[in-house]
């Protein structure tokens, strides 16, 4: 198991799809963030969940609440609360709604990671993964800047940091749950999976 400690971001807007994501029934779980909480507890050590309100969620986890702010969906929110509330020098980040990212990925991107990257994110042929990588505390003061300037691209922020992007071939696994058919793709291929 990892060291780092993981981090699922589960307050998004979920626009998109309607409804909130992270709380959609997922496998054998009633919703989408205790499978990826089960699912990431056997890869790391500690994990926790990025989240608005961790009222909303009825099950037992280490929640980190976002920083206050005026906007009601900002990612940079997320950012800032976890450099507060943890004293480790960087992080595992992913999206609750990328639930087939698997252990290979993951050793992959902490193997290419080194002390003197700010982060270490995944790419693909479609582009950069921004909510799937490591996230260190050097980037900590820019997030404070960013959630001041009320500017949450994390895309901007990561090609102007010192990022080492980590090409992967198989687009499946960063298979994001965005939209209802995406959803239902998501639940077939963990049928699938499993069969």
């Amino acid at each position: 198991m990892f060291d780092i400690p993981c981090i699922i971001f589960a307050g998004g807007k979920s626009s998109r799809m309607g409804e909130d994501k992270s709380l959609l029934p997922f496998g054998s779980f009633s919703t989408l963030t205790e499978f990826q909480l089960h699912h990431l507890s056997k890869i790391f050590k500690n994990v926790y969940i990025s989240c608005k309100d961790k009222s909303k969620f009825h099950f037992q986890a280490s929640f980190i609440e976002d920083a206050k702010t005026s906007l009601t969906y900002a990612p940079t929110a997320g950012f800032v609360a976890i450099f507060e509330y943890l004293k480790f020098d960087r992080f595992f980040a992913i999206s609750v709604d990328t639930p087939f990212i698997s252990k290979s990925v993951i050793e992959k991107l902490l193997d290419a990671d080194t002390a003197d990257n700010d982060a270490t994110i995944a790419a693909t042929q479609s582009g950069i993964q921004p909510m799937c990588g490591i996230y260190h505390r050097t980037l900590a003061p820019k997030f404070k800047t960013m959630l001041q300037e009320e500017n949450h691209k994390l895309g901007f922020l990561l090609k102007s940091a010192k990022t080492l992007f980590v090409d992967f071939e198989d687009e499946k696994s960063f298979l994001n749950l965005n939209h209802p058919h995406e959803y239902k793709e998501a639940l077939a291929k963990l049928a699938n999976d499993r069969l």
